[in-house]
């Protein structure tokens, strides 16, 4: 009976240890195609960041960047990466996700322009086309942009160009873009042969606000494995800061397809954005973002913070 006792302690205890030691698995849903804003996250993996903090990580990339947040709330995923501006939106029709860390910390949307173009400020904007990709939130963007000029958008042109930004603007289509990226559209046009000029939105009437954050379903904020997927994107974050060309050099080993002029320039230039406390949470700017969407009439009424942000502890 002793040894048939000892026997069974041994085996629970080994049993046990191997779960302690077996790594928890976490679906991570990009917001889009994988790119250098997603840099903290692809460090986090090629440089053993999850796998330390005892994560056994899948990134997913959308086959339509406008489900992530949703699936996410339907259990089909853990941890989506989407942007502040979506949350709202999404908040406000009654979708119970939950921002639970930052990835980008400032905006990446700006109004752009040719630089030897007509347009060097916002009042001479007045009677221009503007391409635009996503209707509702850009257009408010720019219209609060406008109003600092004296301006409004009965004052422009509005055209979809899809995501066609870059090229509408080369091509002359249009007089400016509306939500393209400093990271990438500015760097592209330079290699296309042309400098843009991007007039920023928090320069310019807007509140600022996180471009990329971190997603979860509302009833699983506290589950533990967050608080395990923060410290290792935080460890990540300061590693691009300290090591960033060792860090480029193991994302374009792991996605080689990306080893392009507009990758690496985007990679520098997005490396100051990233959050370096990225579970830390600034409840005025998500309290000033809400107010400024309530007033623009992109959501209903601005909910209390604590209902849709949280801080990973």
């Amino acid at each position: 009976m002793k040894k048939t006792l000892m026997s069974l302690t041994l085996a629970a205890g080994l049993f046990a240890g191997g779960s302690a030691q077996a790594a928890d698995k976490l679906t991570v849903l990009l917001d889009w195609f994988t790119n250098p804003d997603h840099a903290p996250v692809i460090t986090a993996q090629t440089k053993g960041f999850f796998e330390a903090e005892g994560l056994d990580v899948e990134l997913v990339e959308p086959a339509d960047p406008a489900m992530p947040p949703k699936l996410v709330a339907a259990g089909q995923g853990d941890i989506a990466i989407s942007y502040q501006p979506t949350l709202h939106a999404l908040v406000d029709e009654g979708l119970p996700v939950v921002r639970i860390g930052t990835l980008v910390e400032t905006p990446l949307n700006a109004l752009i322009v040719l630089k030897d173009g007509p347009i060097k400020e916002l009042t001479d904007l007045k009677g221009k086309s503007i391409g635009f990709s996503v209707s509702g939130f850009e257009d408010a963007m720019l219209g609060q942009m406008l109003k600092t000029a004296g301006l409004s958008l009965d004052d422009v042109e509005l055209i979809n160009v899809n995501f066609a930004l870059s090229p509408a603007l080369l091509s002359g289509q249009v007089d400016g873009v509306i939500g393209g990226y400093r990271n990438f559209e500015l760097t592209q046009l330079e290699i296309e042969g042309k400098e843009g000029k991007a007039f920023f939105p928090e320069e310019n009437g807007m509140p600022i606000f996180d471009e990329l954050i971190f997603i979860a379903s509302k009833d699983k904020a506290d589950d533990p494995r967050y608080v395990m997927f923060m410290a290792a994107i935080e460890k990540a974050a300061i590693y691009l800061t300290n090591h960033p060309d060792e860090a480029w050099e193991a994302f374009i080993d792991a996605y080689p397809h990306l080893d392009d002029e507009l990758n690496k320039r985007a990679w520098a230039d997005t490396l100051p954005r990233f959050a370096k406390r990225p579970a830390a949470l600034d409840r005025g700017r998500y309290q000033r973002f809400a107010d400024f969407m309530s007033e623009a009439g992109l959501i209903e009424g601005a909910i209390p913070v604590e209902e849709y942000a949280v801080e990973i502890r």
